[in-house]
């Protein structure tokens, strides 16, 4: 090969064109790590109105890693998702030296299951709140249509005055509700839409005109329902 210029030139150019890639890898490896391009700004987008702004520092001055170029804002998203009230993060590189964050915060509907809250999307969270908030229950995995169940009836009950303060699915898909003057409400398993616009057409001709007000209803009944009376004892 040494006796062939034609290959020689070859190799040469190859050996040359490595070196100018290595080269210029180099230099754009020095450039996007100069200090000119040091993160020195972390905006919200909103001030946040549940959202510890402590926790938030804390994020940016303990987990954010890297520069302007070289930051994983994946990871930066996922970071910020991990803090209470927060639901959804987007995070944008804004040149030369700055992050631009939104944070979304949780919106909570009701408590679940006595544990934990449930947002207006149907979705579950860990969070402390003092609100005076419903209370929603069932098995796992129903949080979302037990949300969307509790919109529907608060709705249909609006007429009446009246504000659903619990509502719960059983094991076996059975719905009961309470109201906020203490009434218990029994859905049953079926027809739960009918069954309560037929009590809400009712009720101020019956129900609300009682002397003595029912303790429970029980609509798990073709052609209408039965109300339950505090016994003589309370």
């Amino acid at each position: 090969m040494w006796d062939e210029p034609q290959a020689l030139n070859k190799l040469s150019n190859a050996l040359f064109g490595v070196a100018a890639a290595l080269l210029l890898f180099g230099a754009l490896h020095y450039a996007l790590h100069l200090p000119v391009f040091a993160l020195r700004t972390v905006q919200l987008d909103v001030a946040p109105q549940r959202v510890n702004i402590a926790d938030v520092e804390s994020v940016v001055r303990n987990e954010l890693r890297g520069n302007f170029f070289t930051v994983d804002l994946e990871q930066t998203r996922r970071d910020f998702e991990q803090l209470s009230w927060v639901r959804k993060v987007d995070v944008r590189r804004h040149f030369p030296w700055r992050l631009d964050v939104t944070l979304e915060e949780q919106v909570a509907l009701a408590r679940w299951n006595d544990t934990q809250l449930v947002n207006t999307h149907g979705e579950v969270f860990d969070a402390q709140t003092d609100q005076a908030l419903p209370s929603l229950s069932g098995p796992d995995g129903s949080a979302a249509e037990v949300a969307l169940r509790y919109t529907r009836f608060s709705q249909m009950l609006s007429p009446l005055g009246q504000r659903v303060t619990q509502l719960g699915l059983s094991p076996r898909g059975a719905w009961q509700l309470r109201l906020q003057d203490g009434l218990q409400v029994k859905l049953g398993r079926e027809q739960m839409e009918q069954r309560l616009a037929r009590f809400v057409a009712v009720y101020p001709y019956s129900l609300a005109t009682m002397q003595q007000p029912a303790r429970y209803v029980d609509l798990r009944y073709h052609n209408g329902f039965a109300a339950y009376l505090p016994t003589a004892h309370g």
